[in-house]
């Protein structure tokens, strides 16, 4: 048997007898691995001795995770470590999605890109101004930029539509765009794709604004445009189309139903013209047609068999909102004497609303109907689908645990209940609203879009809506009550848990050094006790650049997650490594 050119006589590293799971979708096996350097050089029994051995009997090692939907365009350039995404088994995060972000750049041009981010993504613009540090202007600055920065993480990004078009066009960019538009956007496209872009993003929902309420740039592009930048980002040397298309939200976000078969029909013939991979959101609408998701899976498989590559991107649980004392939402947030409260400390806050006569006074004074998640605007029946998070962190509630379903087995207002209930933790309960993924109020049509060969895992949105949720934390998730802990209808077995998070979205971007645990692989992994990960509350912190706050969500059980061999997670915390790179298209380890 020939020498591995790698393979020294003693390994940098060995994990001794774990379970592994190695992301090809294969149940796991009991077995050590070897790494030297930045890759894995031997999976057996047996591998010999190393400098440093990991005992791991009973625990689980898998590769590290591939998160493909994050919103780190900002972030990346003062957090070293992509909080939350590294608590969460993350090796590998994908940015740029949606097509909003930074890139392409003009000087003055950044308070406008800023309004688009943080509209869309709930991301303070006051924190992104504070942070970002512009030293790009073009897209490929842009990547060296990242370059030069160490973190915890490898990182890709996508060349955003909004930004190529903000660029180009200007005070123009909601106009149609001409020839000559057209020509310079393919232009920066090819470009970024040529320097390393991962693939090119846009966004077409009607609920995507800036903070003035106006329409983001590319949202009604016509599809010559789209047709335009999928030329370029062929010519670029290809990569994946990533796109939010109208009427994903559906009514809830002002499209009008029935657009998503609409946009079906040119994703079809696009993908199909082009033959590159392209993935697009997709989530059950609930109500009264909860499974109208189908049809468009089916359109999908019939192109696929005609030669397209369409990845519908689904999530792991409910596309829903967090309200609470420490979030962005609350039932009561617009009432007087609420109002007068909002600016104290958590724990002072909660002294004052525990008082009877503040009570009182808050449940009784006029409901103010501002905002579109306000409660009031539901009616008592948004009590329907409301429902207390509570310590075992349910996000697949049944009927009976909903505010209004406690309200009438204990014959009280529904107002009463969640008033209560938002004291409970100390003031730190949250209220889930599901808006999408719930079809039915349970995750059996979630279930079979995860289970669907064509579809990915995403829609963790890591970096964004930071007001409001901390979905970031969908991979462990996936992990935990999708592998072990769902009792309202079918789990999924753990390797096709571990497959979706690592091999399959790794092979979509094209990332061929990652996400299996195999000789010759980048040596990204994580070692998990996977009987006692579970996720932790989630809490706000001020942690963003000028003292911005954020909801995060962490997490128990990561025993040690690798980037390239070297360990940046430790029992759930971080080392302080920072071995992390930016990944360029066609380039690998």
């Amino acid at each position: 048997m020939p020498t591995l050119p790698w393979g020294p006589d003693v390994h940098d590293l060995v994990i001794r007898g774990a379970e592994v799971v190695d992301g090809s979708g294969l149940p796991g096996r009991r077995a050590d691995v070897a790494v030297d350097g930045q890759v894995i050089v031997d999976v057996g029994n047996g591998v010999g001795a190393a400098h440093r051995v990991i005992e791991a009997d009973g625990l689980v090692l898998t590769p590290g995770f591939v998160d493909i939907h994050t919103h780190f365009d900002g972030q990346a350039t003062w957090d070293p470590h992509l909080t939350p995404s590294c608590w969460h088994g993350v090796t590998t995060a994908v940015m740029g999605n949606c097509g909003v972000g930074f890139a392409p750049a003009r000087p003055g041009g950044h308070e406008a890109l800023i309004d688009i981010m943080e509209g869309v993504e709930d991301i303070p613009g006051a924190a992104l101004s504070d942070g970002i540090r512009w030293d790009w202007e073009t897209f490929p600055d842009y990547l060296d930029a990242l370059e030069r920065t160490g973190r915890s993480l490898d990182l890709a990004a996508q060349v955003p539509h909004a930004a190529v078009r903000s660029y180009v066009m200007g005070e123009r960019s909601l106009e149609d765009a001409t020839a000559e538009d057209l020509a310079a956007m393919a232009d920066i496209v090819e470009a970024a794709v040529s320097a390393g872009a991962v693939g090119f993003a846009t966004g077409r929902t009607a609920g995507h604004r800036d903070t003035a309420g106006r329409t983001v740039p590319g949202t009604l592009a016509p599809e010559r445009e789209l047709e335009a930048m999928m030329d370029a980002l062929v010519a670029g040397g290809g990569g994946v189309f990533q796109l939010t298309p109208a009427g994903v939200g559906g009514e809830m976000a002002g499209d009008r139903r029935g657009s998503m078969d609409e946009e079906l029909q040119w994703i079809v013939r696009l993908g199909v013209a082009s033959g590159q991979p392209l993935t697009f959101l997709v989530m059950e609408q609930g109500g009264p047609e909860p499974e109208d998701w189908r049809p468009w899976f089916e359109a999908v498989h019939r192109a696929n068999a005609g030669g397209a590559r369409l990845h519908p991107q689904v999530g792991s649980r409910c596309f829903g909102v967090l309200m609470g004392h420490q979030s962005k939402l609350n039932p009561f947030r617009h009432r007087p004497t609420y109002a007068q409260l909002a600016g104290l400390p958590l724990d002072r806050r909660v002294v004052e609303l525990r008082r009877p006569e503040v009570r009182s006074r808050i449940l009784g004074e006029r409901a103010d109907r501002r905002g579109p998640m306000a409660l009031d605007r539901f009616g008592r029946g948004g009590f329907e689908n409301l429902f207390p998070l509570g310590a075992d962190l349910d996000y697949e509630p049944a009927p009976e645990a909903s505010v209004a379903s406690i309200a009438r087995r204990e014959g009280r207002d529904p107002w009463e209940v969640a008033y209560d209930l938002l004291l409970d933790f100390d003031g730190r309960e949250f209220l889930l609203l599901p808006l999408l993924n719930y079809g039915g109020g349970s995750y059996d049509g979630l279930r079979q879009m995860m289970l669907d060969p064509s579809t990915v895992q995403g829609l963790g949105d890591a970096g964004a809506h930071v007001g409001l949720v901390s979905d970031a934390s969908m991979t462990t998730y996936l992990l935990t009550h999708w592998a072990r802990d769902r009792r309202r209808g079918p789990q999924l077995p753990l390797e096709t848990v571990v497959r979706r998070l690592t091999r399959d979205p790794a092979e979509l971007y094209g990332f061929h050094d990652r996400g299996v645990i195999a000789v010759g692989r980048k040596a990204d992994l994580n070692l998990i006790d996977h009987g006692r990960l579970h996720l932790l509350h989630p809490h706000q912190v001020a942690d963003l650049p000028g003292g911005a706050g954020r909801l995060v969500q962490r997490s128990e059980g990561y025993v040690a997650t690798f980037v390239s061999g070297e360990q940046v997670l430790d029992h759930d915390e971080l080392t302080g490594t920072l071995p992390g790179s930016l990944v360029r298209s066609g380039r690998s380890v």
